[in-house]
């Protein structure tokens, strides 16, 4: 499966009434559950820790709802995918950007690894940054808010 039938197949179940589903085909695999707003990693890529770890964000995201909308009036940068947010090309690198920061369109804001694969989000308009919403390691979803901005 390429990405643009893995982002199609999320955009379906995102609007389906299904809560899980589990596709594997030859040496793929993949599993989607709304319950947890959480996408498992393909079966083979599945470790202990990273299970651990997104019981936290879980958590996060289950509190975020009620301050959410308050929040996201203006302008955001959203997930394109669902994959894994890094705010840093490495992890003893600096951020890409960070709160006050005035960036350029295609301007490269984070990292989001699906599937084993790091895809660069960059800023579709040029925008300051007013808030980071996403955590470093943290799980996110399609369309999911990661920065507040204001265009400029």
């Amino acid at each position: 499966m390429d990405t643009k039938q893995i982002k199609s197949l999320m955009r379906e179940f995102d609007d389906s009434g299904l809560s899980r589903i589990k596709i594997t085909k030859e040496d793929f695999s993949i599993e989607l559950e709304k319950a947890t707003n959480l996408v498992a990693a393909p079966a083979a890529a599945v470790a202990a820790a990273p299970a651990q770890a997104s019981a936290p964000a879980a958590a996060t995201t289950t509190q975020a709802p009620s301050a959410a909308p308050a929040e996201i009036t203006g302008d955001a940068i959203l997930s394109p995918m669902v994959g894994t947010f890094y705010a840093s090309p490495s992890p003893d690198s600096p951020p890409f950007v960070k709160v006050g920061d005035v960036i350029k369109k295609g301007q490269v804001v984070a990292i989001l690894e699906a599937m084993k694969i790091m895809n660069e989000l960059e800023a579709d308009f040029d925008c300051k940054i007013l808030e980071v919403l996403a955590t470093n390691g943290q799980a996110v979803e399609y369309d999911m808010p990661l920065f507040i901005v204001e265009k400029m």
